[in-house]
C-alpha cells in the first residue's frame, strides 16, 4: 500500500523570486489596491496606512530586505533538498488557481487532474508586458524556459478521485486542462514554482495537481470543508494499493497581500500541534485575498493528520514591502516522521 512519508508547505509570492533591491515594485500596485483585508475587514491602502503605518520603516531598509530575502532563498534550498533526500516517487500539490487555467465556466472548490502528462510552458513577452507591477519579473521564475511535458500519476490520480468519492466528496476531474488565461493549456504558478525554484526544475518528480478554490466567489471551501477534504484525500493515499511513498505540498500563502504574523504564527502553531479545530475554523473573512490560500496547507494538514508526521518550520519570514504593512508572510514547512521513528523503519 501507499505510504504517506513526507509534508512540503511552502509559500510562493513573487517576492521569493525578485531581486530584494526591487520589492517595492509590487508596493506600487498595493497603493491602488482597494480591496486589502487584514484581520477579516476590507481596506483601500490610505485607511490601512492609518490603521498600521508610522511602524514599518525599519522593515523597508535595503539591508533587511537582503536578509529577508537570503533567508527565503535559503529555505526553499532546503525544502528542495528535504524532497530529494526523502526518497518519495510522487508528490501530491495542492495549490491555487488565479484563473490562470480554470475561469468563470465552471468553478469548483476541488479538482483533481488525472490526465497522463501536464504541459509546463514559458510566458510570451506579450504576457508578461501585461502582468501588474513587480509580477513579471518573479514569475518568469516559476517556468522554464522553453515548453516541457512534465509527468503525472494519472493512475494514482484517479483513484485518489474515486477514494475521496468514497469518503463524501465528489471532486472535480480534469483529463485535460483548458487553454487558460495564456492559451497555452499550462500548470498554473502554483504548481511551477514548486517544479522550478524548489526541485530546481530537472528531474522533477511525477505529480498529482489538486487546484483549490481557495479566491473566488462564490464558492471557496470553508475551512473545515478544506481539512475535511485533507482527511479524504489522505485516506485515498494510504489505500492505494502500489507499494511508493508519497508527498504531500501546499503551496501558496501564508497571509498577504497584508502582513499579519499574529495570524500566522498562530497558524504555524497549530500545525505543529495538529491542532483541528484551529486550522478547520477559521472564519471565511479571514480567508480572503492571497492569505485565502491558507486553504490549501489546511487540506495538506487534514491529509497528514493521521500520520506520524511532525511538522517543523524550517523558517518564517515577514516580507514587508510598503509602509502600511503590506506584503507576504512567508512560511517553509516540512513534516516528516519523528527520528526515532525513521531510526526504527531504517533497521
Amino acid at each position: 500500500m501507499a505510504r504517506i512519508t513526507l509534508g512540503i508547505g511552502s509559500s510562493h509570492a513573487p517576492q521569493l523570486a525578485t531581486p530584494p533591491t526591487e520589492w517595492g515594485q509590487r508596493a506600487v500596485a498595493d497603493r491602488k489596491n482597494k480591496q486589502l483585508i487584514y484581520k477579516g475587514i476590507q481596506y483601500d491602502f490610505d485607511e490601512l496606512l492609518a490603521l498600521r503605518g508610522a511602524v514599518f520603516d525599519q522593515e523597508l531598509t535595503a539591508e533587511v530586505w537582503a536578509e529577508r530575502y537570503a533567508r527565503a532563498r535559503a529555505a526553499i534550498a532546503k525544502l528542495g533538498e528535504t524532497i530529494r533526500e526523502s526518497g518519495v516517487d510522487v508528490l501530491v500539490i495542492v495549490s491555487s488557481d488565479h484563473k490562470e487555467t480554470f475561469d468563470d465556466e465552471v468553478l469548483s472548490p476541488f479538482v483533481v487532474y488525472w490526465g497522463e502528462t501536464v504541459e509546463h510552458v514559458p510566458f510570451t513577452q506579450e504576457a508578461l508586458d501585461h502582468f501588474p507591477p513587480g509580477l513579471a519579473i518573479a514569475e518568469v521564475s516559476n517556468v522554464p524556459e522553453v515548453a516541457t511535458t512534465r509527468q503525472t500519476d494519472a493512475e494514482l490520480a484517479l483513484h485518489l478521485i474515486h477514494g475521496i468519492q468514497e469518503e463524501g466528496f465528489d471532486p472535480s476531474a480534469s483529463q485535460r486542462l483548458p487553454k487558460g488565461k495564456y492559451d497555452d493549456y499550462g500548470i498554473p504558478h502554483g504548481w511551477g514554482y514548486i517544479l522550478q525554484q524548489i526541485q530546481g526544475g530537472e528531474d522533477v518528480l511525477p505529480f498529482v495537481p489538486i487546484f483549490v478554490n481557495t479566491f473566488w466567489h462564490p464558492n471557496p471551501p470553508t475551512a473545515r470543508r478544506s481539512y475535511d477534504f485533507g482527511v479524504a484525500l489522505g485516506k485515498a493515499i494510504e489505500s492505494y494499493p502500489k507499494d511508493i511513498k508519497v508527498g504531500v505540498v501546499a503551496s501558496g500563502g501564508l497571509s498577504h497581500f497584508v502582513v499579519d504574523e499574529e495570524l500566522d504564527h498562530e497558524f504555524l502553531e497549530a500545525l505543529k500541534n495538529k491542532d483541528e479545530s484551529v486550522l478547520a475554523g477559521y472564519d471565511a473573512d479571514v480567508l480572503r485575498s492571497g492569505t485565502s490560500e491558507l486553504r490549501n496547507w489546511i487540506v495538506t494538514a487534514g491529509a497528514l493528520a493521521a500520520t506520524d508526521l511532525e511538522a517543523t518550520v524550517v523558517d518564517y519570514v515577514p516580507a514587508y514591502r510598503s509602509e502600511a504593512g503590506t506584503g507576504a508572510g512567508l512560511g517553509f514547512v516540512s513534516w516528516s516522521a519523528p527520528s526515532g521513528a525513521a531510526s526504527a523503519s531504517a533497521e
